[in-house]
């Protein structure tokens, strides 16, 4: 129990290093040389595993923070039917839906690991 206490200050970095990869191959199998600038995202997220800093630590959490509720409040907007979308998007919507709580969970990890000072 002690190391999974340990080592759970990872898991917010590692789950966005799982999800650039994610992105990388997802766009390396259809467009090719040009997924390789995604891989750049990843960097300050390795560097936070390997020496961690409680600046980036708090500035990573409060930019994924403020995109997550972006994206949150465009989910509330197809709920309420402000705007109309294709029955596509709203597909792609519902499937995207579990990504954005993640990276809003992820991020208020982030967030609380640094104002706890883990590091």
């Amino acid at each position: 129990m002690k190391t999974l206490r340990t080592y759970s200050k990872f898991i917010p970095y590692l789950y966005f290093i799982a999800v650039i990869i994610y992105w990388f191959t997802d766009v390396n199998r259809s467009e090719g040389l040009t997924a390789y600038p995604i891989l750049l995202f990843g960097i300050p997220f390795l560097w936070q595993l390997i020496k961690p800093n409680e600046k980036l630590n708090f500035s990573l959490g409060i930019t994924f923070v403020c995109l997550s509720s972006y994206i949150i409040l465009a989910y509330l907007s197809d709920l309420l039917n402000i705007v109309n979308i294709s029955y596509e998007t709203k597909r792609f919507l519902i499937m995207g839906w579990f990504f954005v709580v993640g990276n809003f969970v992820m991020a208020l990890w982030m967030i609380r690991n640094s104002i706890r000072k883990v590091f």
